[in-house]
């Protein structure tokens, strides 16, 4: 098995801050062993998401008043360059384009898109746009209005994609990179009270992924720009649960490995993690593995660079799990204690120059 993740990394967690104001950690990652080792912690409000820029210098993340952007040092750790509001409720998600010029943030209260000018220093600027999802979903339960949940370029710059969890359909906006505008291109529609949650794309932008929350698939197609017009077709819908019922359960993180070559997911309730292995010719997934890692919603989780271990963020339980991982026997082993974390939200692995 080819190994990534040679060098030195840290890891960034974010959390909600009850009862601590500092809610972003930042941990010293030991590749070799599978484990965190804590170095510094962030005074912030309810970090529930980060990003980092795509020239890797800076990271940014939602905050209770709005957006907060750090400028990433030598070591790892966080230097405060500003922070902007977004007119309106908290978001749930953020995300740079390409050329790490605007920031999008996904507003699940409010179901509310808003745009940002990124600046050249890393230090957030004006509103460039804002959208309000509209319309009425099933009326059931939350699924009865707009709740946008994740903002994510195509990988050509082209279209943003916007996972809209009550309305049951991802929007694609096409991107004015000169004014930061976006205009509604083109709707893809899920199955109903599906819940589009997450959105992740394939290494070279051709296979687009859509995790559905509450019935627990993914939604692979492919994708392609034709003259100026996004063109998308399903290739395939898989379960999240590896064959289990869905009942009662909660599709929640999306994430690839750092060579593309697998898929991970969670569900609460469950309370599991599922890995696939990625078909680079047709970006098709087949299922790895889908087992326990003993914690309560684990909210995200990721494989380690070298893809050796794993860790899960159980955001009720208020823990880090960590596992050494069998990829090629398709198994999952306890890799030492849990590391309390309050509430945690969000991981992101950084590698240090």
């Amino acid at each position: 098995m080819k190994q990534e993740g040679k060098g030195k990394y840290v890891a960034y967690v974010s959390t909600y801050t009850m009862g601590d104001n500092h809610g972003i950690r930042v941990y010293d990652v030991d590749v070799e062993h599978g484990r965190f080792v804590e170095k510094d912690k962030v005074e912030i409000t309810n970090s529930s998401y980060l990003a980092v820029s795509h020239n890797r210098k800076y990271l940014y993340s939602i905050t209770d008043f709005g957006v907060e952007s750090y400028r990433i040092e030598a070591d790892g750790s966080l230097e405060s360059i500003n922070g902007a509001p977004i007119n309106g409720m908290r978001g749930c998600y953020l995300s740079t384009d390409y050329t790490d010029r605007y920031l999008f943030v996904a507003g699940y209260h409010d179901g509310k898109l808003t745009v940002l000018r990124l600046r050249e220093d890393g230090s957030i600027g004006e509103i460039t746009d804002e959208i309000f999802h509209k319309g009425l979903g099933s009326v059931a339960e939350r699924n009865f209005r707009p709740h946008i949940n994740c903002a994510r370029m195509t990988h050509d710059n082209k279209y943003l994609l916007v996972a809209d969890q009550g309305m049951d359909h991802v929007n694609v906006y096409q991107l004015d990179a000169v004014r930061g505008k976006v205009v509604l291109a083109d709707v893809l529609r899920s199955e109903l009270e599906s819940a589009p949650r997450h959105i992740k794309i394939s290494k070279d932008g051709r296979f687009i992924y859509i995790l559905h929350e509450w019935k627990c698939f993914i939604d692979v197609y492919s994708y392609e720009d034709r003259d100026g017009d996004p063109y998308f077709e399903k290739i395939q819908t898989i379960s999240t649960l590896g064959g289990g019922s869905r009942y009662n359960c909660a599709a929640s993180a999306l994430s690839f490995s750092e060579d593309y070559q697998n898929l991970l997911t969670s569900n609460a309730g469950d309370e599991s993690v599922t890995v696939y292995d990625v078909n680079q010719e047709d970006g098709t997934l087949k299922l790895n593995f889908c087992l326990p890692i003993s914690g309560t919603y684990p909210k995200d989780a990721e494989l380690f660079p070298d893809k050796r271990f794993l860790v899960s963020l159980n955001n009720e339980s208020n823990t880090m799990t960590f596992f050494k991982v069998d990829l090629e026997n398709g198994i999952i082993m306890m890799n030492g204690p849990e590391v309390k974390v309050n509430a945690p939200n969000c991981i992101v692995f950084h590698k240090l120059a």
